[in-house]
């Protein structure tokens, strides 16, 4: 960071860490398993020393499918709960809404998104999404489905983002993303 301050270089948000692991052996190719993406997040935000509640945007894999939504959506409300992040704290969206499925670039968009988001201290909307999980409508749920742009007020903390990538066989990463200069 201090060399591309130095060198003028345009900063759009700082990597603080990434959180992978392995589901394992499963019952097929393409089963998420809910406590390999809870390994992944606790690994980014312990690596980091940031507190899971402090992030107000999540940027899902979100596979648009109800089993794999599902077990992504309850792993990170265990993350969430367990660090006592409030009702409604955090925005919830998946780029894929906007692009579709990109395979294995999927992961590299959400990050240029979430990146942008940081950068210019908006809240992106996610679009498409007409009836979300029940489980995100519940009033204690930590996550909202952004629905249009907004400003991203700053609060407490630097601004902070994560992004999900989940792959075939198992494979989790998460990566937590933070705002490069949160005094401008």
């Amino acid at each position: 960071l201090a060399d591309a301050e130095r060198d003028g270089d345009r900063i759009y948000a700082v990597i603080r860490s990434i959180g992978s692991s392995s589901d394992g052996g499963g019952q097929a190719i393409y089963a998420p398993k809910a406590a390999g993406q809870v390994k992944a997040l606790r690994r980014a935000y312990e690596q980091a020393g940031v507190d899971p509640a402090s992030i107000e945007l999540i940027e899902a894999h979100g596979t648009g499918t109800k089993v794999g939504d599902g077990i992504e959506v309850d792993a990170l409300e265990e993350v969430f709960r367990a660090a006592g992040a409030s009702p409604r704290s955090c925005a919830l969206g998946s780029v894929k809404s906007q692009i579709g499925h990109t395979k294995a670039a999927a992961g590299a968009a959400g990050l240029v998104k979430a990146a942008l988001a940081l950068h210019h201290k908006v809240l992106p909307p996610t679009i498409k999404v007409d009836r979300p999980l029940d489980r995100l409508a519940a009033d204690d749920s930590p996550f909202y489905v952004n629905a249009e742009s907004r400003p991203w007020l700053g609060g407490d903390h630097p601004r902070r983002a994560a992004v999900s990538a989940f792959g075939f066989g198992g494979s989790n990463f998460h990566c937590l993303l933070e705002e490069a200069r949160p005094d401008r």
